[in-house]
């Protein structure tokens, strides 16, 4: 008799613990939306203080958009293909600026110490085209396939682009 009440107690505690309207709560998704205005009871100078830091923020989220541009890379990734274990190899890729304000590269890091990117230093013209160039040197011991990935910051929208190399390590 035990072994069948067990099974049967478990089973009825599995299926109440599984009900959505115990406590009244309902799965939803999307944006969360409040009903609440917080400006609502603030002071009056209070309420002029926040609209004109609204305002300010506005106008600097304003200028900030007029200085960005856009770029566009001859390629995103390089394949070095079979290389020598500690051997410099170099690749180049070209940015190109397709936006109407000078294109200005920020910076230019590496995921790893064994590659070393070299950014353009001066800003590029609209229409116009500059390179990034790539070293890559395997450590010791560092064999077969390696990927490492360059990170580009410039004055974009999407502040940081990822460009791949790749190579395929041998003695």
């Amino acid at each position: 008799m035990k072994k069948i009440l067990i099974p049967i107690g478990v089973a009825a505690l599995l299926v109440s613990c599984g009900s959505d309207d115990q406590v009244g709560a309902k799965e939803q998704s999307g944006d969360v939306v409040s009903s609440i205005d917080a400006d609502e009871e603030l002071p009056e100078d209070l309420k002029k203080d926040l609209a004109e830091t609204r305002k300010k923020m506005k106008a600097e989220e304003k200028a900030l958009e007029a200085t960005l541009t856009t770029l566009k890379f001859d390629k995103m990734r390089h394949d070095f293909g079979d290389v020598k274990a500690e051997t410099d190899v170099f690749t180049q890729f070209t940015v190109t600026n397709t936006g109407k304000r000078p294109l200005i590269i920020e910076n230019v890091s590496a995921s790893c110490g064994c590659t070393t990117p070299k950014k353009p230093e001066a800003p590029i013209p609209p229409g116009k085209s500059d390179v990034i160039e790539v070293k890559f040197k395997s450590k010791p011991g560092q064999l077969n396939e390696v990927t490492k990935t360059v990170t580009v910051t410039a004055n974009t929208k999407e502040k940081t682009h990822q460009i791949d190399i790749r190579a395929f390590v041998k003695q």
